[in-house]
């Protein structure tokens, strides 16, 4: 077969020969090129030799007496060659910036309690550390959380066990295990007492994200026995609240949200024996590499996980 001539030459081009080639530009002489690169003058004569038969043989420096002098080819070479030594300099720099954690972006999801006091702490103290990566946060479930992540459309999430959602197939890093209170009014006649069997808020009206208790929190009503009543389905974490402060009914609430109740409601500490505790990781996905960013974050969380009251002993 017939070999066919190569229409894009500079696909052949070593990095290394436009380095030696700029030098020599900059100094009009292949000694002082060879001294400020820490060559020998035959090493950088055997670069630009190669690159010049590399663009098809016309020479790119006349030779003088004393020193070189670009030709018209070479003249023609300087811009080009700027520019590709100058982008791989940026992409060196942005590389270093992101094994350094000083730039690049992160793109991380939460469940919405765990935006209560888990993921501000985290995020003040990544920004304080990691001033110049990029933020963006998404707010959903976790089963949407996961899908998100799988998609590639986020680097990280912070999920929970709760709904049951197919965990398996992800990297978890394991942040805490959290206790649940039951929500009350002050007024309550359980309040400001000490633990309690949900049984005894068997005949209470619930209030709820789902009408049903399945793959909710309310799994734990389900576990002692009996099935809660839910008389208001309120997905939105204040707007619970203040249906218990109404007393409009009782709510569960997750350690991660206990910071931030309002203060005319009482929370007290579900006894649930022999219970698996609801679990919550920051998930990434297996077999694709984290970015240092995600990395750090995950450092972040789990520092603020151990300021979260209520946890569970590992």
């Amino acid at each position: 077969m017939v070999a066919m001539p190569n229409p894009h030459p500079m696909a052949d081009v070593s990095t290394v020969w436009l380095r030696a080639f700029l030098e020599v530009a900059r100094q009009g002489s292949f000694t002082l090129a060879a001294r400020t690169l820490g060559w020998t003058q035959s090493a950088v004569s055997r670069q630009i030799s190669a690159l010049e038969s590399a663009l098809g043989g016309a020479p790119l420096f006349d030779r003088l007496p004393r020193g070189v002098r670009l030709t018209e080819a070479g003249r023609v070479l300087v811009p080009h060659a700027q520019t590709v030594t100058e982008a791989l300099h940026g992409a060196g720099r942005e590389l270093a910036a992101l094994r350094e954690v000083a730039g690049g972006r992160l793109r991380f999801g939460a469940f919405a309690t765990a935006d209560a006091a888990l993921v501000p702490h985290a995020l003040a103290a990544f920004r304080a550390r990691h001033p110049r990566v990029r933020l963006a946060r998404e707010e959903g479930f976790t089963p949407a959380l996961l899908d998100r992540l799988t998609a590639g459309h986020l680097d990280l999430a912070v999920v929970s066990t709760t709904g049951r959602a197919p965990l398996e197939s992800y990297d978890l890093h394991h942040l805490l295990d959290e206790s649940l209170y039951v929500a009350v009014p002050t007024t309550h006649e359980l309040a400001g007492g000490g633990p309690v069997r949900l049984g005894r808020l068997a005949d209470a009206d619930w209030i709820s994200g789902s009408a049903r208790p399945e793959g909710t929190l309310l799994d734990a009503a389900l576990r002692q026995g009996f099935r809660p009543r839910v008389a208001h389905v309120v997905a939105e974490w204040t707007a619970k609240q203040g249906y218990v402060a109404a007393g409009l009914g009782v709510t569960l609430v997750p350690a991660l949200a206990a910071e931030s109740v309002r203060p005319d409601i009482a929370l007290l500490p579900v006894l649930d024996e022999g219970a698996p505790a609801r679990a919550v990781y920051a998930a990434t996905a297996r077999g694709r590499t984290a970015a240092p960013a995600a990395e750090a974050f995950v450092r972040a969380l789990r520092e603020a996980a151990e300021r979260i009251p209520g946890q569970i002993p590992g």
